[in-house]
């Protein structure tokens, strides 16, 4: 079970009592969640919620989406919480922006309408930081949560991941690396369990080193969206994310692959058998791997669809819906 006391430390905002003989307030690691804005008569907000700062980067944000009855009132807590982690080839993206295939908001506002909270999260590309670094930034975000849990209405013990694309593949990452301590990284809230207790990918990398090379029309990264690639730097989303190398012990410690193991959480894989960007191969290899080590998994094969879910935006409402039946379903109990 896990800890949930939270210390003056973790709840410090800028705001905080003074130091013994200081002038200014402590730099706070994070700040609080501050007060949600009701959008909907499903949901209300916490939005721009500092979960991490850290000397020499940018704060790194989530907003925080709360479920509501339809009558306005607030669902009965402690709700289970998902967190939602964006694609784009760890060189792009954005938390409050779904793919163009997904309906505006819908992946929070279905999370909300089935009882359960969605933080969505930002995290450091890869240009920012190589890996592990966007790993320590989700673990610190599982954390934050967890240590503001109660204020929220959020149980700490039903906490899962759900990604896309390059969230997917680090949202496997989360998942299976729970019980590393040497990948907690030091940011943020600390003293609290960065697991989760289920998975959902849409179409992630599984394996960095048996991805093909990146195919992609002539042009698309042209021009000012490159200008402050440096000279050399490959615009391969694996290299990169790894500080540049090729080197293919470190491209696989970056891959949920070899991070298998058993006892890991229930894992909901989505793939579209035409993706043209990560192929089904991807999903399949890391299905192999979670039977093989007894983890309970299932592989869902989208016929027709590209990366995003292009080609099969009739299927759209049934893909999500499932996912959230998955997560509602694994996270119903402690």
């Amino acid at each position: 079970m896990t800890t949930v006391e939270t210390t003056a430390a973790e709840t410090a905002t800028p705001d905080a009592a003074l130091p013994a003989g200081a002038g200014v307030p402590a730099f706070p690691a994070f700040d609080s969640p501050g007060m949600a804005v009701q959008v909907s008569e499903a949901s209300e907000v916490h939005r721009e919620v500092s979960y991490v700062r850290t000397v020499g980067f940018r704060p790194l944000a989530m907003d925080i989406w709360i479920p509501r009855t339809g009558g306005g009132g607030s669902v009965p807590a402690p709700v289970p919480l998902v967190l939602w982690v964006h694609g784009g080839a760890f060189q792009l993206g954005d938390r409050r922006e779904l793919p163009p295939t997904f309906p505006a908001d819908s992946v929070f506002s279905r999370l909300n309408a089935a009882g359960i909270a969605c933080a969505t999260v930002d995290y450091r590309l890869a240009l920012e930081a190589p890996f592990p670094a966007q790993l320590h930034d989700l673990k610190a975000a599982v954390r934050y949560l967890r240590a503001h849990a109660p204020g929220l209405g959020i149980d700490h013990e039903r906490i899962g991941v759900w990604g896309e694309s390059a969230g997917g593949h680090l949202a496997a990452l989360l998942g299976l690396t729970g019980g590393r301590e040497d990948l907690e990284g030091g940011t943020g809230a600390q003293g609290h369990s960065s697991a989760v207790a289920a998975v959902v990918d849409f179409y992630g990398v599984s394996s960095l080193p048996h991805m093909p090379p990146m195919q992609l029309p002539d042009g698309l990264l042209g021009g000012p969206l490159v200008a402050a690639v440096p000279a050399g730097m490959s615009l391969e989303p694996g290299p990169m994310l790894v500080g540049g190398s090729n080197d293919p012990d470190l491209l696989a410690a970056a891959s949920p692959l070899g991070h298998v193991r058993a006892g890991a959480p229930p894992f909901l894989l989505v793939h579209g058998d035409s993706d043209g960007l990560v192929p089904l191969s991807q999903s399949e290899i890391l299905a192999a791997a979670l039977g093989a080590a007894g983890v309970r998994h299932e592989l869902v094969v989208i016929e027709g669809a590209d990366h995003c879910f292009f080609g099969a935006e009739d299927q759209m409402d049934r893909i999500l819906d499932a996912a959230v039946s998955f997560l509602s379903n694994e996270l119903s109990q402690p």
